[in-house]
């Protein structure tokens, strides 16, 4: 069994219960508390502060652990497409790596497999 990092554990949990429906719910509710609140803070600026604080810090935050979930997810998905690649006879190995190629190379490869998409289509029309 692998051992994964303490951030890691933390963000692969933070991106499971962010994803639920009870957590939208509970954001939900929370806004519904604030929104209520207003006449009795007669909508001071206190108030507004409070809102505006908390779903900042919440937003700045969760950037980072969505940014961490995607590299995560990404680099597992290129991880094994380069393994069908490897294994699967005739494909061109050299593709392998495009993630970094610049996009001037990658516009290149692309517009390759278009003409190739584009002879499919004419021969299966025929």
């Amino acid at each position: 069994m692998h051992k994964t990092s303490l951030f890691t554990r933390f963000a692969k949990l933070s991106s499971l219960v962010t994803g639920k429906p009870i957590t939208f719910v509970i954001a939900a509710f929370v806004i519904m508390v604030w929104a209520v609140t207003g006449p009795l803070f007669s909508f001071s600026d206190t108030w507004q502060l409070v809102i505006n604080t908390g779903t900042t810090i919440v937003t700045f935050l969760m950037v980072f652990l969505i940014q961490n979930t995607q590299n995560r997810d990404t680099e597992a998905i290129h991880i094994k497409l380069d393994e069908l690649i490897r294994t699967i006879e005739g494909t061109r190995r050299e593709l392998m790596d495009l993630e970094e190629l610049d996009e001037k190379e990658l516009d290149g490869i692309r517009k390759e497999y278009l003409e190739l998409a584009e002879n499919a289509r004419n021969v299966s029309r025929q």
